[in-house]
């Protein structure tokens, strides 16, 4: 599908239908958290999955990037890659390391 034919922006049409497709990945997200899932690690990996194709989406089309030069692109990859790597070292550390606890914050 191309949404910039000759280099003009897309039709108002387009972005209802990837707004439309973010609202059923937010819904699906909502489901994964809700729906009893046997396995922890499934359910973070799950919403791992679909939090990064909307990272994409939002990306590539709302902030245009996928028309734009490869450099901004690989700025936001660069950040969706350390974001991940983060939150799945957190996870192992704190959730399939045994005897790790994650640290506890007072109140302000």
């Amino acid at each position: 599908m191309s949404a910039h034919a000759d280099g003009a922006h897309a039709s108002p049409k387009f972005y209802v239908m990837i707004g439309i497709i973010l609202a059923i990945l937010t819904a699906m997200e909502i489901a994964a958290f809700y729906i009893p899932i046997a396995s922890h690690t499934l359910e973070v990996s799950i919403l791992l999955v679909l939090s990064a194709i909307k990272f994409v989406l939002v990306v590539g089309y709302f902030m245009h990037l996928k028309f734009d030069s490869n450099i901004f692109s690989l700025v936001f990859v660069a950040g969706l890659v350390l974001a991940v790597f983060m939150v799945s070292a957190l996870f192992v550390l704190y959730q399939v390391l045994p005897g790790t606890t994650p640290p506890q914050f007072v109140g302000l």
